[in-house]
């Protein structure tokens, strides 16, 4: 775990954790995630923002909504964490008056979720599954309003959500190929073992549906769930 938990971390562009800024400075967006991806969509959105690494316990949440609500499905998830790793970093006291926003992206394929394979041997195994086939890829969003209500801004209370769902459909991918790219480590960290914006691209055939979804952040569900929050897109532009 970094040693920025629980203190606001300016995005750099070697580390996007960053190094700890004063709270005092905070810009209104905070990302819940140490995704590089994700910051990158952000920044490129034009979007000013810090990232606060969230704590969550991937594992440990999901078992416990399991055994509270049943088994969740693939996009039910997705919102779950995002909402989980929300929560945890607006409980610090560096994001006071700031709105968090976490992320969570979970690969669906043939009725079964997927979330980071971690290892060789499953980011193996799954890519020989996916071969020519497609599956879905939910990225949940879930935005709180961490502002006091006293706050001359007016902070509106609000913890919300959605899921943004891409289709993603893959070309034929050969066992020297695979092993290759399984070899680059770049599949083990991604929920679905692939990428659209790394070397994973030559073996996407298309997507239906929003790119930055894939990725990990989808800006225009985030410029809804602002609006729900009585903001705008335009109030975290750079």
């Amino acid at each position: 775990m970094s040693e920025t938990t629980g203190a606001t971390a300016k995005m750099t562009a070697e580390d996007p954790r960053g190094d700890i800024e004063n709270p005092e400075e905070l810009p209104l967006l905070v990302l819940a995630s140490a995704s590089p991806g994700r910051a990158k969509i952000l920044k490129d959105a034009g979007i000013d923002f810090d990232v606060q690494v969230s704590t969550v316990d991937e594992d440990a949440a999901l078992a416990a909504a399991t055994e509270r609500f049943g088994t969740l499905g693939p996009a039910d998830t997705a919102l779950m964490l995002a909402k989980a790793k929300a929560e945890d970093v607006a409980a610090f006291e560096a994001t006071d008056g700031a709105v968090v926003l976490g992320c969570d992206s979970v690969f669906e394929f043939e009725g079964a979720a997927y979330g980071k394979p971690y290892t060789v041997e499953v980011a193996t195994e799954r890519w020989e599954a996916m071969s020519g086939k497609s599956g879905v890829l939910h990225t949940g969003h879930w935005l709180i309003d961490n502002r006091s209500e006293d706050d001359e801004d007016g902070g509106s209370g609000a913890t919300i959500g959605a899921v943004s769902s891409t289709v993603v459909n893959f070309e034929k991918v050969n066992a020297e190929e695979i092993a290759a790219y399984v070899a680059t480590g770049e599949p083990l960290p991604c929920a679905g073992a692939f990428t659209i914006d790394g070397r994973g691209a030559a073996f996407i055939r298309s997507i239906e549906g929003n790119p930055h979804t894939v990725v990990g952040l989808n800006v225009s569900t985030l410029r809804e769930l602002l609006h729900e929050a009585g903001l705008s897109i335009t109030d975290i532009w750079a």
